[in-house]
């Protein structure tokens, strides 16, 4: 009898469900999962970002962004002006939108991100901006709001990451966040973004959404081979001529 107790009790652990790990962010539940995001500096920007580059997360006195340029991109404009200890805030798919922190408003469809990306490949620019003091990246979540699950994330742990201010001016990346795709998302689905700051002293604070250019075909790459080709049959016909 106490054999098959103990068999029973193992099968049972054997078939009971697995609960995957969760986090919570605006009040809601997340699978985690995704892809891990790499974080580097910036090279000195040439230009400044929301000129031609949509701010997804953007302090409020960020420059203005090109609406032609950008297709009305939308981002959520939050009211940061600095000396704040915590800072987490969402993305959102209405231009100069005014979220709350912690609140979640209008997605972007992934078929319009897809679209505005035809390489499916991107990065999130980080302009930082403090007095003396770095302030510190706790997260960065990459989100499906219709299946709830992160599609990748920047998360430390606990003390997050130092992100001093490199590039003087706002509207300028300081950092960089890679490994982020589009690819095999339904365009359909809900997308959002999410970033947490601590120790904010200055303000504004703004993420970048950076698509990468598709390679086009390289001009005259063929031409070589056209030449070859034409001489090949200009060849050919001297031949045919010689034996007429």
């Amino acid at each position: 009898m106490i054999r098959l107790l103990l068999a029973a009790a193992v099968l049972g652990l054997l078939s009971a469900p697995a609960y995957a790990d969760t986090i919570t962010l605006g009040g809601q539940i997340w699978t985690l999962g995704g892809t891990p995001l790499g974080l580097e500096s910036t090279p000195a920007p040439t230009d400044n970002q929301p000129r031609n580059t949509p701010c997804i997360i953007c302090g409020a006195n960020q420059p203005q962004q090109n609406p032609n340029t950008l297709n009305n991109f939308g981002y959520n404009d939050f009211g940061n002006t600095g000396n704040n200890t915590d800072l987490a805030f969402f993305s959102s798919g209405i231009v100069r939108d005014h979220l709350a922190g912690d609140t979640i408003g209008t997605a972007y469809k992934a078929g319009f991100l897809q679209a505005f990306d035809p390489a499916l490949t991107f990065s999130i620019g980080i302009d930082m901006n403090d007095t003396s003091q770095a302030q510190t990246l706790e997260s960065f979540f990459f989100l499906n709001l219709t299946t709830h699950t992160v599609l990748a994330s920047y998360s430390p742990g606990p003390g997050g990451t130092l992100l001093p201010s490199l590039h003087n001016g706002t509207g300028y990346p300081d950092y960089t966040l890679t490994g982020l795709t589009l690819d095999g998302i339904n365009a359909n689905d809900d997308l959002l973004f999410y970033a947490r700051i601590s120790g904010a002293n200055d303000g504004p604070d703004s993420f970048f959404f950076q698509a990468q250019a598709v390679p086009g075909p390289v001009v005259g790459a063929g031409i070589p081979g056209l030449i070859m080709a034409c001489g090949g049959l200009l060849a050919l016909a001297r031949r045919r001529m010689r034996r007429a």
